[in-house]
């Protein structure tokens, strides 16, 4: 377990992560993370959740339409 402390940040409130959760979470000064809400509370993550509802509504797509798409490549 990691524990952070929430402080103020110029007229907002932010939180300092220590290295060894940015190591963990691949992350960087700049790099935006994402709050996802689940059944016991928040997970922190780097990936955006809709990206990946829109890939899968992709590969749903690509299954579906494959022979017209191979079609269209020929």
């Amino acid at each position: 377990m990691v524990s952070v402390k929430v402080t103020t940040v110029g007229n907002s409130v932010g939180m300092v992560l220590p290295k060894e959760a940015l190591a963990k979470l691949k992350v960087k000064k700049g790099d935006r993370l994402f709050l996802v809400e689940t059944e016991d509370g928040y997970v922190m993550t780097p990936y955006d959740p809709e990206f990946r509802a829109q890939m899968e509504a992709a590969e749903d797509g690509m299954r579906r339409y494959r022979n017209a798409l191979r079609e269209l490549a020929m």
